[in-house]
């Protein structure tokens, strides 16, 4: 986990460093506005609607930095979507853990190897791996919805860009709501003092954090349900060996064995991993 986390950083740092080089390099090109519009511009009409404004260089070369606007609808160049997308790139690890089910599902799994007592298996890039797509899985139709209500019409200039983030609000705000217990709730609400009579009047600064917590909550009380039946196997273990005298001998050793075959009695893999999926819907 230690080293995957580090990777995350560099790729993150470096993604960000990247998207810094390259608004730097474009916010320093002094632009100077054409005065003379080709075939392609059209000058400002009464209402004050550009279709294209060009920039230019003192020597007459375009920067690759352009806007387009028509009306309220508008789109960027392909320069800047590139920077967001980047910025976005940079943002992913901490967009991915507080805003989706990836925190629940990565706890459950770590308690599901604690509990068997298998310190390296499955490796920590399996249980990420697994992780984020059964997240991808579970996240998958706020993905959809956001991608016809929002991006798509974006795209397509049918809504502007407020109206679209709005839009890629909903779905999340409507997701967390569903996981988000109301005692967690509260308890963000009264420290920030936010009285509020509808779930839509709370702001998702404090929807965030009462969302995480609930998360945390509901992955440990799992993890305890995971954790009996290894338990009393453990402990079962421990009393034949210590009425056999074998003190000298860790308990451990003898019940690994016995908690795999447990485990793949029962089906585990199965059984958890449909159970945790189930809890979102």
């Amino acid at each position: 986990m230690k080293i995957f986390n580090k990777m995350i950083r560099k790729f993150g740092m470096g993604l960000a460093m990247f998207a810094l080089g390259i608004c730097l390099s474009v916010c320093f090109v002094q632009p100077v506005y054409a005065t003379e519009y080709g075939p392609t511009t059209g000058a400002p009409n009464a209402s004050n609607e550009t279709t294209t404004g060009e920039y230019r260089t003192a020597d007459g070369d375009n920067t690759g930095f352009s806007l387009t606007f028509n009306g309220d609808t508008g789109s960027l160049s392909s320069t800047v979507q590139i920077i967001l997308v980047l910025t976005v790139l940079a943002l992913a690890p901490t967009i991915l853990v507080m805003f989706t089910s990836f925190t629940r599902i990565i706890v459950v799994l770590h308690f599901i190897r604690t509990a068997i007592g298998t310190q390296s298996s499955p490796p920590n890039q399996v249980m990420i791996g697994l992780a984020l797509f059964l997240t991808l899985f579970i996240m998958w139709p706020t993905i959809n919805t956001i991608n016809e209500n929002a991006l798509q019409p974006l795209d397509a200039g049918e809504i502007t860009q407020e109206e679209a983030m709005t839009q890629i609000e909903l779905p999340i705000r409507q997701f967390m709501y569903g996981q988000t217990q109301t005692k967690d709730l509260n308890l963000f609400c009264d420290i920030a003092d936010i009285t509020y009579e509808d779930y839509d009047d709370v702001p998702l600064t404090v929807l965030l954090p009462s969302f995480i917590l609930s998360e945390l909550r509901t992955g440990f009380i799992i993890g305890f349900l995971i954790y009996i039946p290894f338990i009393i196997i453990d402990m079962v273990v421990a009393s034949v060996l210590m009425s056999m005298g074998m003190m000298m001998l860790p308990p451990t050793t003898i019940s690994l064995p016995f908690k795999i075959l447990l485990f793949v009695m029962a089906d585990g893999w199965n059984l958890i991993v449909g159970s945790l999926v189930k809890t979102f819907y």
